[in-house]
């Protein structure tokens, strides 16, 4: 069993992490799986923080999982960035007890900066929505892909 599938295994709210160095963007399922919804970002500096501020999160949120975007290459690979991610999903999982997904986030940086655009969001307000967005879209993605697997 993936991690995808253990996560469809499970009910309740997700959480969504787009984990960055600066800042970490986070969002948060309905119960029922059908929306994800940015909650805003978190920058506590450094992996070891983060990883307890987002284990804070998904407590007070009372999610039963947690899905982190999993930067992939174009041609599949992984590089040092995807390296990175997988020990702060490791470090999350330690910390919550709660199943961690890796979802692949290829393109959603791309996909959120071009909704920004066309929403002529620009300067200091794009820097402190693009991460949450990113966040809402890699679980707005994880739970679309989670409707074929139940």
């Amino acid at each position: 069993m993936n991690d995808i599938e253990k996560i469809a295994a499970t009910s309740g709210k997700l959480l969504g992490v787009d984990f960055g160095d600066t800042r970490t963007g986070l969002a948060v399922s309905d119960p029922s799986r059908l929306l994800a919804s940015g909650i805003g970002y978190i920058s506590p500096g450094g992996i070891e923080k983060c990883a307890d501020a987002v284990a804070d999160v998904a407590r007070e949120q009372k999610v039963s999982a947690v899905v982190v975007g999993l930067p992939v290459n174009m041609d599949g690979s992984e590089g040092s960035r995807a390296a990175r991610c997988r020990k702060f999903a490791f470090m999350l999982s330690e910390r919550t007890g709660l199943p961690v997904a890796m979802f692949d986030e290829r393109m959603t940086t791309m996909t959120a900066s071009r909704y920004l655009n066309e929403t002529n969001t620009r300067g200091k307000k794009r820097k402190t929505v693009i991460d949450t967005l990113s966040a809402q879209i890699i679980l707005q993605n994880c739970l679309d892909r989670l409707k074929y697997i139940k």
